[in-house]
């Protein structure tokens, strides 16, 4: 069978991406890192007219309805220009959660929201001094009549302090339990530290926070259920947006081989260097594949679904590693400066490293999902 990507696909992929060139492509992560989101939010605003933000939204609540498979180039566009913001946890989370879970005053409520692209979603899940995961949820949901109170800590959330919604985990009397809060509704927000600047993460604090009762996603308790179905989608398109990440960071190794003149000759003339991009190259389409097939069986819900999208986010996650890694060595001194995007990418291949799981985590969800 043939996994690749339609001919429609493809065309929507090049007005990405003649698109995104014109906004600079790093030049918006660039931006970011240093405080100004005006470039990024004039970017989103494009992206949202040429239909990104509907793709996967149903036609009745005004988007594509359209598949997963149909987010895949948009997504390597994206990772092909370190693209910030929550794209993936609003269009690879959200989106498909509420669609399966929702009830339909909240379908028409966010989803038109968000195929319009005025409203963005971010996942709250970690929680300080803790894995991922659902045990020992520390974030407590309590009802008490017509409402529920919210009261606890969640870290690292991705533009917790930039989004409009979040989607949080919390623990309910019934257990594990999803809910919509809005931004403007949490006690406490502070951006946090981190090693990839373009990437914004928050710490969000809610103490006493009522929320009312259709603001639960689902039946309480069947969050674990709902975060596995979550999960499938987002990792996904993660895949997808490392394998755009990989595909720049080869193009950059074998242009600057081309033009790099040591001892009176290019480099890529020397076996080392071609065998190094040889071995990207290699480790790019075994990715690419990885990711198409994985979003194919996610879309036609295959036996082996789980199995193939967490063993390619596995594979994937330590191939970008590599890959980065071996860009900045072709590079040697200058890939460690600020003038080129080459540290840009090593920063954001070890962001996602553990970003909602370890690698090994992925493998033994592989692994659980095979029935090894």
């Amino acid at each position: 069978m043939d996994f690749s990507l339609n001919q429609e696909q493809e065309m929507f992929r090049g007005y990405v991406r003649k698109y995104l060139d014109g906004a600079g492509q790093t030049k918006v992560a660039r931006d970011w890192a240093k405080g100004n989101i005006d470039s990024f939010n004039k970017a989103m605003a494009g992206l949202s007219e040429l239909g990104c933000m509907g793709i996967t939204i149903s036609e009745q609540y005004e988007g594509l309805g359209l598949s997963s498979l149909d987010l895949v180039p948009v997504l390597e566009e994206m990772g092909r220009a370190l693209f910030p913001g929550v794209y993936m946890e609003t269009m690879a989370f959200a989106v498909p959660l509420l669609e399966k879970y929702g009830t339909e005053e909240q379908k028409e409520q966010y989803l038109p929201e968000i195929a319009s692209g005025s409203k963005t979603v971010t996942l709250a899940w970690l929680e300080e001094g803790k894995s991922y995961g659902i045990e020992n949820l520390g974030f407590q949901a309590l009802r008490e009549g017509d409402h529920y109170t919210l009261d606890g800590i969640k870290t690292m959330v991705p533009n917790g302090s930039l989004t409009d919604y979040l989607i949080l985990l919390a623990r309910s009397e019934e257990g594990p339990s999803f809910f919509i809060v809005e931004q403007e509704q949490l006690t406490a927000v502070y951006d946090q530290q981190s090693f990839d600047q373009s990437s914004l993460l928050s710490q969000i604090t809610c103490r006493n926070v009522t929320i009312p009762l259709n603001r639960l996603i689902g039946t309480e308790g069947r969050g674990g259920e709902m975060l596995e179905e979550g999960l499938l989608h987002i990792n996904a398109a993660l895949c997808s947006y490392m394998v755009g990440a990989m595909d720049h960071i080869v193009s950059m190794a074998a242009e600057y081989a081309k033009i790099r003149v040591q001892f009176g000759q290019q480099i890529g003339r020397f076996q080392a260097i071609k065998h190094r991009i040889v071995d990207m190259k290699l480790a790019l389409e075994t990715a690419r594949s990885l990711s198409y097939y994985a979003n194919w069986a996610l879309d036609n819900n295959a036996e082996d679904r789980s199995a193939a999208i967490y063993s390619a986010r596995a594979y994937i996650s330590e191939a970008f590693i590599a890959s980065s890694a071996a860009n900045v060595q072709i590079h040697g001194g200058i890939g460690v400066t600020e003038e080129l995007d080459c540290h840009l990418f090593v920063k954001r291949a070890r962001y996602y490293e553990s970003y909602l799981g370890t690698v090994r985590e992925n493998r033994e969800k592989a692994a659980l999902a095979l029935n090894w």
